[in-house]
């Protein structure tokens, strides 16, 4: 059986620690047919503290360039457990809990098919992804069901949250048309509550 290795995630702009944010790394055994890993293991989980119940696995594809996000869901929030099956991608997320010390800051991090990392992100932040690849594969496990009509979303490049994307310069991401009309930040502190 595989171990894991659970790291609290630190806002880059502040070096606080954001509560209940985690890089996971499962143990991965490799030899000549190539490699192994449990990336799920519940027992393990737990014994870390990460106590979460999962009830929906989700799968996307995306080509270069294309940035999805920031998305939350307004009164039935999700926490994630995000790993990539091809590629890389550049994944972040913002804390919008309003009790939160960390609230309103964000964090990154580079997820790829070679170094395995999983991030799991707790219920109440936004969450989005750059893919710097040729092509990227996501899957992510969800602590609540998807419902239609409770989405929210922020703008990739908010200009009070400020998040660092790889984004090449001189290039724009590759949105949806629903990414790119997402209402500033600070017009929805009214959706941000306590959780």
């Amino acid at each position: 059986m595989g171990k894991i290795t659970v790291t609290k995630c630190i806002s880059a702009a502040t070096n606080q620690i954001i509560e209940g944010l985690y890089i996971v790394e499962p143990e991965v055994f490799g030899d000549h047919r190539g490699y192994f890993m449990e990336t799920y293991h519940q027992q393990q989980f737990f014994d870390a503290g990460l106590t979460m119940k999962f009830v929906q696995d989700n799968q996307s594809a995306s080509g270069k360039g294309v940035l999805r996000g920031m998305h939350f869901q307004v009164d039935h929030p999700q926490g994630k457990l995000i790993r990539v099956l091809q590629g890389v991608i550049y994944d972040a997320v913002v804390d919008l809990r309003r009790d939160s010390k960390t609230f309103g800051l964000w964090f990154g991090a580079e997820l790829s098919k070679e170094n395995h990392k999983q991030l799991y992100i707790p219920e109440g932040f936004a969450h989005g992804f750059y893919v710097c690849s040729e092509w990227a594969e996501i899957t992510y496990k969800c602590t609540d069901f998807y419902h239609p009509g409770d989405e929210g979303g922020l703008p990739y490049n908010d200009s009070t949250l400020k998040i660092q994307w790889p984004i090449l310069e001189g290039t724009m991401p590759v949105l949806s048309d629903r990414d790119k009309i997402w209402p500033a930040f600070s017009e929805q502190l009214r959706y941000f509550t306590n959780h």
